[in-house]
């Protein structure tokens, strides 16, 4: 039961928990008709006499996957209204913000790609043991009958799952991928995921009409957690609009980014006077995940914690100038992504190291350029230094003159058998053309 996050981004917010603690899917699932008005549809929902509403056996179906013997969702939250009738949350138009707002944007991919990139050298000598699990989802609106929608997921460095526009299926791309989850409950998963995206496609539009907002427009969303020894963990969900930041879920609340719009303080209000919206989040975050992701990490071990040994070798890039040289050193083939590498004169590191992006291999392993402009008289005694963790503690030095040497030796070697060669060929010729005088 630990895909079950998933449910946050993609599936969740279309099924309403009822007092009985069945699911029931709203007309948003099913075309059908619904009142336009924002308070008007709120009061209806709170009051439990919503007309655009109707009960469906899919869910239902669903509810084996959902409320299992061992359920990881929060329980059913509801009210007494005036009477003991009991009222249902969290509400229909809490869950449209939901959709609208808690969808990853290139913006949330480049911050996580960047801070990906980031090393810690002390973190280095022993294996990485904390991987983040990261759902995110780009929904991109050219105008109102265009739209489409991709999202994927990663675990650590790894990405086990990816859900495309043009697919009615999220792909498992890690034979582990599917945890401990059975194949019946990821099926019924998957068709979950293919309810939701019939109708969150019209449910943004609808919004985006409601609050005048121009097209084209862009929503996002990054959220996931990470377990930590000790059965601890930690949560995060930050929401993104045309590329801006513009609401968090802290704690036990909604929270506005800072220099939003306007209208996102009307967003949080109504998210915040939602009690059981909220409560369902923070139990999706703090208790759903990192059991999900804990689930992972048994199904996935092996492949989590392998480690790769680098390979390194130096060159000489383009001449930043006139005597001055570039040095270039190469990393290729490690794994995991983070490692320390540096220009050295000594045991002093050398402040001008420029680092590159850390790049993908073919293979899932890893490469990184680090380069180092210096006066050609003072490339003599420097090195280049590599540390990982499946170096063991063991450094690997690559020194400059010694690469120089191997390079002056190689060019000696390829130069001498270019003559070998042309001697022969000399040769051959010759006697071709004395047998040839002879015929």
């Amino acid at each position: 039961m630990r895909c079950l996050l998933f449910l946050l981004l993609w599936g969740l917010p279309q099924i309403r928990r009822t007092s009985e603690g069945e699911c029931d899917e709203g007309a948003r699932v099913r075309a059908g008709e619904r009142e336009p008005g924002w308070e008007r549809r709120r009061r209806l929902v709170a009051a439990g006499r919503d007309q655009s509403v109707s009960e469906t056996r899919e869910p239902r179906e669903l509810a084996g996957v959902i409320q299992p013997e061992n359920p990881l969702l929060p329980p059913p939250v509801s009210a007494s209204g005036k009477g003991g009738a009991a009222q249902s949350y969290p509400s229909s138009q809490a869950h449209l913000i939901l959709f609208v707002f808690f969808l990853p944007s290139r913006y949330t991919l480049c911050s996580l790609g960047h801070s990906m990139h980031s090393s810690n050298l002390h973190s280095l000598l022993v294996p990485q043991r904390n991987f983040p699990f990261r759902c995110l989802q780009i929904s991109s609106f050219l105008n109102r009958s265009w739209a489409r929608t991709d999202a994927l997921a990663w675990l650590g460095e790894l990405q086990p799952y990816v859900w495309k526009n043009d697919s009615d299926t999220i792909r498992f791309l890690k034979p582990w991928s599917q945890g401990t989850f059975s194949d019946q409950q990821c099926e019924e998963l998957q068709h979950l995921f293919r309810v939701y995206r019939s109708s969150v496609t019209r449910d943004i539009q609808e919004f985006a009409k409601m609050l005048h907002i121009a097209y084209p427009l862009e929503v996002q969303v990054s959220a996931g957690c990470e377990v930590h020894p000790g059965n601890t963990s930690e949560s995060f969900l930050y929401a993104a609009f045309q590329g801006r930041d513009i609401l968090s879920f802290q704690g036990t609340s909604w929270v506005p980014a800072p220099d939003t719009p306007q209208w996102v303080a009307r967003v949080i209000e109504v998210l915040n006077d939602d009690q059981g919206t909220r409560e369902m989040v923070q139990s999706l975050l703090n208790d759903t995940c990192p059991q999900f992701v804990r689930g992972l990490l048994e199904t996935g071990k092996s492949e989590l914690d392998r480690q790769v040994k680098p390979e390194a070798w130096l060159s000489s890039g383009p001449a930043p100038g006139p005597g001055r040289l570039l040095l270039v050193c190469h990393v290729s083939g490690f794994y995991p992504k983070p490692v320390w590498v540096m220009w050295m004169r000594g045991e002093q590191e050398e402040p001008s190291t420029q680092q590159g992006d850390i790049l993908p291999n073919a293979d899932e392993t890893w490469y990184l350029r680090v380069t180092l402009d210096v006066v050609a008289g003072e490339a003599a005694g420097l090195t280049c230094r590599v540390r990982h963790s499946s170096l063991g503690g063991q450094d690997i030095i690559l020194y400059w003159e010694q690469s120089r040497a191997s390079a002056g030796l190689i060019a000696g070697a390829v130069l001498v058998s270019l003559l070998i060669a042309g001697g022969l060929l000399t040769c051959w010729f010759k006697k071709r053309s004395s047998y040839q005088d002879i015929l």
